[in-house]
């Protein structure tokens, strides 16, 4: 089934909470791309992944530059880098709003959009999430597969793998700007891997395995 909804920019018209930064400053970094995609990139927050300017989650920043450079190798991605046109990719942040000097979330600040987050998830329904960095991974694997008891959040180890979840296929990305050697080309080959089956049927399979 399809979201009957053209808009790339918050699709679902999301308000955050609440609104700690500047008078006149953006607010949050909603979710961007293509409402029907299939897979999902899933950030931490603005102050470490970007869009603060832009309002584009992974802009203007050395991680989105890389993932950008990564999802337009396997056609996901087009235009121009502040403001791109996104197929079969939706891209997000577990935590959307924005807070002063672009701090860190407290374990409170986080709790408080986790709600926000899990609904746009389950509204794009995506097959395939794709976390990047130790703190989106984490809270992917606790609320999104039963494994993270026996998974150890080790991203070199992570990075580019499979791993089944409750109705989703999660594929770890460390974060880009700690990206070493073969680690961009390994994810582009992961990515074309999955594109290159019949990934479609990772509802059912991982519902059942993971």
């Amino acid at each position: 089934m399809q979201n009957v909804t053209d808009r790339t920019s918050n699709p679902f018209g999301m308000r955050p909470p609440f609104d700690r930064t500047p008078p006149g400053d953006r607010t949050a970094v909603f979710g961007y791309g293509d409402a029907n995609a299939d897979f999902h990139l899933i950030g931490d927050y603005p102050g470490r992944h970007g869009g603060a300017e832009t309002g584009v989650p992974f802009t203007g920043t050395d991680s989105g530059r890389a993932l950008q450079d990564v999802f337009r190798a396997v056609g996901f991605v087009s235009g121009p880098p502040a403001k791109p046109i996104c197929e079969n990719l939706f891209c997000s942040y577990i935590h959307m709003c924005r807070l002063p000097d672009g701090r860190t979330p407290t374990d409170e600040e986080y709790d408080d959009l986790e709600r926000y987050f899990d609904a746009e998830l389950r509204a794009i329904n995506a097959h395939i999430l794709m976390p990047v960095g130790e703190q989106a991974t984490d809270h992917v694997l606790r609320e999104y597969t039963t494994q993270r008891h026996r998974i150890d959040l080790d991203m070199a180890a992570l990075h580019a793998t499979e791993i089944r979840g409750r109705g989703f296929l999660i594929v770890p990305i460390r974060e880009p700007t700690e990206w070493e050697d073969t680690e961009r080309e390994a994810l582009v080959a992961r990515l074309e891997a999955i594109l290159g089956r019949d990934y479609r049927q990772t509802k059912g399979v991982a519902t059942t395995v993971g």
